[in-house]
């Protein structure tokens, strides 16, 4: 089925997530343990369609996080569209606790911007600014990062489960990308989605099903 990206009153807000059979998003402390060659593939297409990359700073560090920057060949169709060669990459932090030596930083060409709140402590927005764009609001809910981001076309979630949480409970989320590896890890991982359970669910309708060599790979839009 082919679609239009596009909404009149703000981004068009996708997120994409990798879990387990049985619900896990967190295998061994990250996702890295639940990918596979395929899973790897789709992250690198869906990443190329939008224009920034949102991420909580938990997931930034437990997946040590590089500069978002696309292979040469991708680079070109964006540029062709219109679009910035990679995606902008946008870490969302009430507490700012991200080192500024991490690897996520090491790319001055792919600065980094970094939402926290207008309460921050002041030493490290002084210490990140350095090396990333930090701008603060007035809080780091999910509705206050799509206003943010409200002149974007294609806005990314990947992470982690609470700030999807909040997408979720916000009503944000109009695609959802959800792929499912033959995996069963029980324990007490979090979901792809937790915290304050929303008024209702968030209704959705399955729109695309691929299979890879191990993976299933789903799409569902907003209904």
């Amino acid at each position: 089925m082919s679609y239009p990206r596009h909404k009149s009153d703000g981004p068009w807000v996708m997120a994409n997530f990798v879990s387990t059979i049985d619900g896990a998003a967190v295998v061994d402390g990250g996702s890295t343990a639940i990918n596979d060659a395929d899973d790897k593939a789709m992250f690198a297409a869906i990443r190329a369609a939008t224009e920034f990359i949102v991420v909580g700073a938990g997931t930034v560090r437990a997946e040590d996080y590089r500069p978002v920057v696309l292979d040469e060949d991708r680079q070109r169709v964006r540029v062709e569209a219109g679009m910035e060669p990679s995606p902008h990459l946008i870490i969302v932090s009430g507490s700012l606790s991200l080192d500024p030596e991490a690897r996520v930083f090491g790319d001055p060409d792919h600065r980094v911007t970094i939402l926290s709140h207008d309460t921050a402590p002041d030493d490290k927005v002084a210490e990140l600014s350095e090396v990333a764009d930090v701008v603060q609001l007035g809080a780091v809910t999910a509705t206050e990062v799509v206003h943010y981001l409200r002149l974007a076309r294609v806005v990314l979630v990947e992470g982690g489960p609470t700030l999807m949480g909040e997408f979720v409970r916000a009503g944000l989320i109009d695609e959802m990308a959800l792929t499912v590896a033959p995996m069963l890890a029980s324990g007490a991982s979090p979901r792809i989605a937790h915290g304050v359970t929303p008024d209702s669910p968030l209704e959705l309708k399955l729109d695309r099903v691929l299979y890879g060599d191990r993976s299933l790979f789903l799409r569902y839009l907003r209904d």
